[in-house]
């Protein structure tokens, strides 16, 4: 593919009022001019690994086959964490920190190969402890964008860091349990039920009316459309990625019910 023709996506969460991303993207366009750089966010929350990682889940089908994605959420820079880059079959390739953030997108699209950054031909010269997206991650990028070979970045790996993003969903009684894992602009509280689970989960029940119990709170009815309820009022929908979230009308559902990441979310049918 042309280097004209490839995208750069990148998702972290340093936010939009640092420099850090504009220097990254210097980085890029010193090494592959004529390459596309499209941000998916810069405001995942602060050193939310997951958080990170169900926006890129969320994210990557939607952008060209080859497109390269960096994401660079990375509480372990610095340390013993690996800097790593992986092609996928579904022709997506990956490069970020190996600390689950790339995970899911990698199983989703195939591995083909992972590879560790070392080669200092495909780095900046002076490597900082602190910030690998501009040292190590960009650079590989606009490499991989120049048409290198994967290999050349660095030697083979043969396993990744996983997370799960349903790791942490149970089923018991006419029960279904998991937890907020995401919390959007407008103050959804975006969960880890998919719509799947939740739709086997209501088959196996059989009968009852599914209602959300997000603590302290009554029942939330689970609807079509933020539009089915009144202004003010709570509602529980499939997002536009087949998540539950719970919303209020108009308003903040994080801010209402003083609910978070890791926050508790059960699923129940109506007695």
């Amino acid at each position: 593919m042309p280097p004209h023709d490839v995208s750069i996506a990148l998702l972290t969460d340093f936010g939009y009022r640092d420099h850090y991303v504009g220097v990254m993207k210097g980085v890029i366009t010193s090494i592959a001019p004529r390459c596309r750089i499209i941000d998916i966010t810069h405001g995942i929350p602060p050193q939310q690994i997951a958080a990170g990682a169900l926006a890129l889940a969320q994210s990557w089908r939607f952008f060209p086959a080859e497109t390269i994605f960096v994401a660079v959420v990375d509480p372990g820079v610095g340390s013993a964490r690996l800097p790593i880059a992986i092609t996928t079959k579904a022709g997506a390739r990956l490069i970020g920190p190996d600390n689950g953030l790339l995970s899911p997108v990698a199983d989703a699209a195939g591995i083909k190969t992972i590879v560790r950054l070392e080669n200092p031909r495909y780095r900046l010269a002076a490597t900082s402890s602190t910030f690998h997206g501009r040292d190590i991650f960009a650079p590989a990028a606009a490499w991989l964008a120049r048409g290198i070979r994967l290999r050349s970045l660095g030697p083979e790996l043969a396993s990744m860091v996983r997370i799960d993003l349903d790791g942490k969903v149970r089923e018991g009684a006419r029960q279904l349990r998991g937890e907020v894992i995401y919390i959007d602009t407008f103050g959804n509280l975006v969960t880890n039920l998919t719509r799947g689970r939740v739709m086997d989960f209501a088959e196996r029940c059989g009968r009852g009316r599914l209602l959300v119990d997000i603590g302290g709170s009554r029942r939330i009815g689970l609807r079509k459309t933020y539009a089915d309820v009144a202004v003010g009022a709570p509602v529980a929908v499939f997002g536009s990625f087949e998540t539950l979230e719970i919303a209020i009308r108009d308003g903040s559902a994080a801010a209402r019910f003083k609910r978070g990441v890791g926050s508790p979310v059960v699923l129940k049918t109506e007695d």
